[in-house]
C-alpha cells in the first residue's frame, strides 16, 4: 500500500517567540525528524501543507511573514510538494485529494500543528473523502484553550482530540510504532 506523510502548518508561528506558540512544539518536530528521514531515505512521497492566513484581522501566518515560513528542520526538498492552504482543513480549495490520487497514494501518516484545530479538521475530512489514515500522536502540537470560563490545559486538549480521532477517524500511534509499518 503506497502511503504519504503528510506534514501540517509545522511553521515558525507555533514556535517560541512565534504569535501564536504551542506548547511542546519543538519535542514534536524532534520526533518528526526520524519519520520523515524513513520516508524520504524509502523514496515514499511527502507533503508539506503551509497555511497562509487571508481572513481579515488574522494574527498569525500572515503573507511573506517569517512566521508563515515553514520550520527549517522540515524544509521541503526538491521534489516534495508544498500546498499552500487558507481554511484548517488541507483538503479544502488545496487539490491534496486529486495530488494524492494522481500520485496513486493509498493512504496518509498525518503530522502537524494544531492537533485541536487543523490535525483534527483535515483528518475528519479525510476520512470523508474515504483516506484510511494514521495520525502521529507524538509528532502533533496543541494550546490551552478555554470554554465557560474553564481552563483546559493542552496535554487535555491533545489527548482529547487525539482519543476522538482514535479509531473511527483513524488510527493513532507513535512514531516508534509508525516507523514498524513503513515499507523497507
Amino acid at each position: 500500500m503506497s502511503k504519504a506523510l503528510l506534514i501540517i502548518d509545522i511553521q515558525m508561528d507555533y514556535f517560541p517567540g512565534g504569535r501564536m506558540e504551542l506548547v511542546d512544539s519543538e519535542a514534536a518536530v524532534e520526533r518528526l525528524l526520524p519519520l520523515l528521514g524513513a520516508f524520504r531515505a524509502r523514496g515514499l512521497p511527502v507533503v508539506h501543507i503551509q497555511h497562509i492566513a487571508t481572513k481579515a484581522g488574522a494574527s498569525f501566518f500572515l503573507p511573506a511573514s517569517p512566521g508563515a515560513e515553514i520550520h527549517p528542520k522540515l524544509a521541503p526538498l526538491p521534489g516534495e510538494d508544498v500546498l499552500v492552504k487558507h481554511f484548517p482543513s488541507s483538503f479544502r480549495g488545496t487539490g491534496l485529494d486529486a495530488l494524492l490520487r494522481s500520485r496513486g497514494i493509498e493512504s496518509l501518516v498525518v503530522a502537524g500543528m494544531m492537533t485541536h484545530m487543523c490535525v483534527d479538521t483535515t483528518v475528519r475530512a479525510g476520512f470523508d473523502l474515504g483516506w484510511p489514515m494514521v495520525v502521529v500522536s507524538d509528532a502533533c502540537a496543541t494550546r490551552s484553550l478555554a470554554f465557560e470560563g474553564r481552563s483546559v490545559e493542552a496535554g487535555a486538549v491533545q489527548a482529547a482530540y487525539l482519543a476522538a480521532l482514535d479509531g473511527t477517524f483513524a488510527q493513532v500511534l507513535p512514531v516508534a510504532s509508525i516507523l514498524d509499518l513503513i515499507p523497507a
